[in-house]
């Protein structure tokens, strides 16, 4: 159950870095420390407001940090990992969802298009966003699975240590 643990804490730390890459890459990329900040606050202010008053970047960041904050949590074997999880899922969720419907609104707008199939990428008949938030929910019950703690009954002579 522990290695279990430990794979899934690095997966989660995995996405939660994946996800924060467009703050973390210009800090790597070994420019000075004010073009750093300056470029990551760009691609962190280019998103917009969700519902009209609530930024992207906040939306975005807060899943990031309950993402790592389930992992920490995961990792030291708190069962209030998977709470942690699936409130940053919930952003996650809310982010992905608007990103693909401010694309959509994009691409209607380009024009009149002929009807086809809807197909994603690769063939699939399935948006890649579905697929994402699927795998997402999947680590999701991982993250629950591992988070639970077995729990042994003690019969009333037994010693407690």
């Amino acid at each position: 159950m522990k290695l279990l643990r430990l794979i899934v804490m690095l997966a989660v730390l995995g996405y939660a870095g994946w996800l924060a890459w467009p703050f973390i890459s210009p800090l790597i990329e070994g420019a000075a420390p004010d073009a750093a900040i300056t470029r990551a606050g760009a691609e962190a202010s280019a998103g917009g407001e969700l519902f009209g008053f609530l930024p992207m970047c906040m939306l975005w960041a807060g899943a990031i940090g309950l993402y790592v904050i389930a992992a920490l949590l995961l990792g030291a074997g708190n069962t209030r990992a998977a709470v942690a999880y699936f409130l940053g899922f919930a952003a996650d969720v809310v982010l992905r969802l608007a990103i693909d419907r401010q694309g959509d609104i994009g691409a209607r707008s380009a024009g009149p298009t002929t009807m086809a199939a809807p197909e994603g990428i690769g063939g699939l008949p399935v948006e890649p966003v579905w697929l994402v938030l699927g795998a997402l929910f999947l680590l999701g019950v991982l993250v629950l699975v591992a988070s639970r703690r077995i729990r042994r009954k003690r019969t009333a002579g037994q010693l407690n240590f």
